[in-house]
């Protein structure tokens, strides 16, 4: 038995999530507690930001790398009307408590996603409206899996939003990413509840916009290595 968390996700006091932060997810490989066991500050910074910013009234919805769940479970309260929450083998067991905790078992779904590999269970049906993740950009080879598990879950009109921590490492995952033909649009912190989501204010937050190029150009590639050197320029402050 974890931690049980009621989260509060919007200034609306029936806006809150329940969420359990497993103690017995083990990483089978090092003998760890997997990380994506617990809520991290960036799922509390994204879960914060979106009722304010997207629209989700019927739409589809997919979290990469949910971990708790916080984010796509907040879609669903916001009235998304189907939420795919993604993630390895060990952390699934705990999403489907917090779907049933909440309960959002008619509208929201738990699968199986490792980036890059066989994800045909995640979009036979369809692609998907808007994509979510926090705290995703810790190791660039992975950004290699992620951006082709992108192209296959995004339609012309996905939008994707991501809440990362800025930390020095975090600008070669969106370099990488770029170099894949993905737009990156960083948000203002300014416009973050950060202060109200976490409790420690000196932590800096950023959420961004990617963008799947699905028409590759020369001036494509020309924006995507502009907008590469301007991030790593900003990243740059941050280490």
């Amino acid at each position: 038995m974890g931690i049980i968390r009621e989260i509060p996700v919007a200034e609306a006091a029936a806006h809150k999530v329940l969420v359990e932060e497993l103690d017995d997810a083990i990483d089978s490989i090092t003998g760890r507690l997997l990380t994506g066991s617990w809520v991290w500050d960036s799922a509390l910074v994204l879960s914060r930001w979106i009722p304010t910013h997207l629209n989700f009234q019927g739409k589809s919805v997919l979290e990469l790398g949910a971990g708790a769940g916080l984010p796509g479970l907040t879609a669903a309260l916001l009235g998304a009307n189907r939420v795919v929450l993604t993630d390895v083998q060990q952390l699934l067991p705990g999403l489907l408590k917090n779907v049933e905790a909440n309960g959002f078992t008619d509208r929201v779904e738990v699968k199986q996603l490792v980036w890059g590999l066989d994800d045909s269970g995640i979009t036979e049906s369809s692609t998907f409206d808007i994509v979510l993740m926090s705290d995703v950009f810790f190791d660039s080879e992975d950004m290699i899996g992620l951006g082709k598990t992108l192209r296959r879950v995004c339609g012309e009109t996905t939008q994707v939003w991501a809440a990362t921590e800025m930390r020095p490492w975090t600008g070669e995952c969106l370099d990488q990413l770029m170099a894949q033909g993905f737009q990156v649009v960083e948000q203002e912190t300014s416009q973050l509840s950060v202060h109200a989501a976490v409790q420690d204010s000196d932590t800096f937050f950023a959420i961004f916009q990617i963008k799947p190029t699905l028409a590759e150009s020369s001036k494509s590639a020309l924006n995507a290595w502009s907008n590469s050197a301007a991030i790593s320029s900003v990243y740059s402050s941050y280490g």
